[in-house]
């Protein structure tokens, strides 16, 4: 007999690449009561255990009472249209809805980051992952599981999220060269990346380091 489901987890990003996968991930476990989505709009899922708030990020409302929270709003400078704009989403907004959920009693936190993330790094991408990740330590969770995927493989066109051309041209040999690529740099599918947060977060603790090659482990192994 299934123990009574008792998990109420929050997500931010549901409409992204990675977000949308970890959705249907959380949808689908047994352990997890409800489900809590924050974004500016809502995604195309319906189900019992889902409940949406449309909100605006920068005047984030209090946050319903939940145990885990996931982060996975990102954006790219082309599409955010400066790098303020896109540190204002990578950053600001997943720690602001990180904060909040803390404060509604969130001690677990599963964050979709990127290879390269360092808070010191010269390459602005990298540096506001990295600052993300550092300001995220310092809230003392009991639980930070960080996915630092590679390249993500996935159906960017269905989200109406083309992939960028330097990503259209590596794709093909990143996938040729991914038997030999250190396991930091393999590309990993987004549904992996999902998985295998969806399955770490309820159960590490301490802060927990997934690598592109442990992503795609850990996403086999369950």
């Amino acid at each position: 007999m299934n123990a009574t489901p008792t998990r109420r987890v929050l997500l931010a990003g549901a409409t992204g690449l990675v977000g949308g996968h970890l959705l249907q991930q959380l949808l689908a476990d047994q352990g997890v009561s409800e489900v809590h989505v924050v974004g500016r709009r809502a995604p195309a899922s319906r189900h019992p255990m889902l409940k949406v708030h449309v909100v605006d990020f920068r005047l984030l409302p209090a946050l319903p009472a939940v145990d885990e929270v996931y982060l996975a709003l990102g954006t790219t400078i082309r599409q955010a249209g400066s790098q303020a704009a896109f540190r204002a989403i990578d950053l600001e907004a997943n720690l602001a809805v990180a904060r909040a959920a803390a404060a509604a009693g969130a001690r677990r936190v599963g964050l979709v980051s990127a290879a390269g993330a360092d808070a010191r790094s010269t390459v602005f991408y990298s540096r506001v992952k990295g600052e993300l990740e550092q300001a995220l330590a310092e809230l003392n969770l009991d639980t930070l599981v960080i996915a630092r995927p590679s390249l993500l493989l996935g159906d960017r066109d269905g989200l109406g999220q083309p992939p960028r051309l330097g990503e259209r041209l590596a794709m093909p040999l990143a996938r040729l060269l991914a038997p030999v690529l250190p396991g930091a740099w393999r590309p990993v599918q987004a549904r992996d990346v999902a998985r295998a947060l969806a399955v770490t977060t309820p159960r590490a603790r301490g802060t927990v380091l997934l690598s592109s090659g442990e992503l795609i482990r850990a996403a086999a192994g369950h």
